[in-house]
């Protein structure tokens, strides 16, 4: 029997939130082949922050590299995912997460996705979603730890403005996957498989995050 797969991405409608003030997915048909055309073509229009997605550096540094720029091997390998009991609107600490940071082998599973059940509703931008304190961050990267991922819209707060998870990510030189979906996950150990468009020069990528079962 195959490994399963779990499909972590929200489905991309004209119904998935955005940030506040981005811009939303929208699909204009150039040609269909239901009116009689001989093809189906469209056009997308969108937030390259759009549901799961992977963060260029120049999203909150300068200089840094953008999302072409990033290093493919992020986002494709064994990672972890672990649960943080952190309140709504306060920032996931070590003390939240489900097993303790010595359990976490960089070296078997340099990936860690931490599941807040704070952003319940893709569909639905809630405001006081958890996020992550920076301490939490540099330790993860202290332990050679090389991307994170959430299941919420950020790695701050939604009202903050100085980003001190952001700059933590660009200090250690971490990845960051944002808008994961992880309600039907078990922890444990997976195979990671996000990988983000070439997109020369921009800030962030949509990806297709799935992770495949390893144990």
């Amino acid at each position: 029997m195959p490994p399963r797969l779990y499909d972590v991405t929200p489905p991309i409608t004209p119904n998935l939130a955005i940030w506040p003030g981005d811009t939303p997915p929208s699909r204009e048909i150039l040609c269909d082949i239901a009116r009689g055309d001989n093809i189906t073509l469209s056009t997308l229009r969108a937030t390259v922050h759009l549901g799961a997605h992977a963060d260029g550096a120049n999203h909150y540094g300068h200089p840094a590299p953008s999302i072409d720029a990033m290093p493919l091997g992020r986002y494709l390998g064994p990672c972890r995912v672990i649960t943080a009991n952190a309140p709504r609107g306060t920032r996931v600490g070590e003390s939240h997460l489900s097993a303790p940071l010595d359990s976490i082998d960089a070296d078997a599973t340099p990936r860690v996705l931490i599941r807040t059940n704070t952003y319940p509703d893709p569909t639905n931008f809630n405001r006081d979603f958890a996020a992550l304190e920076p301490a939490l961050v540099e330790s993860l990267a202290h332990r050679g730890v090389f991307l994170i991922g959430i299941d919420t819209p950020s790695v701050d707060l939604c009202d903050s403005k100085d980003l001190p998870a952001h700059k933590m990510f660009l200090k250690h030189d971490v990845s960051i996957l944002e808008g994961i979906v992880l309600t039907e996950v078990p922890d444990g150990v997976y195979e990671l498989i996000a990988l983000p468009l070439k997109l020369v020069g921009f800030d962030a990528s949509p990806v297709r995050a799935v992770l495949r079962a390893l144990e």
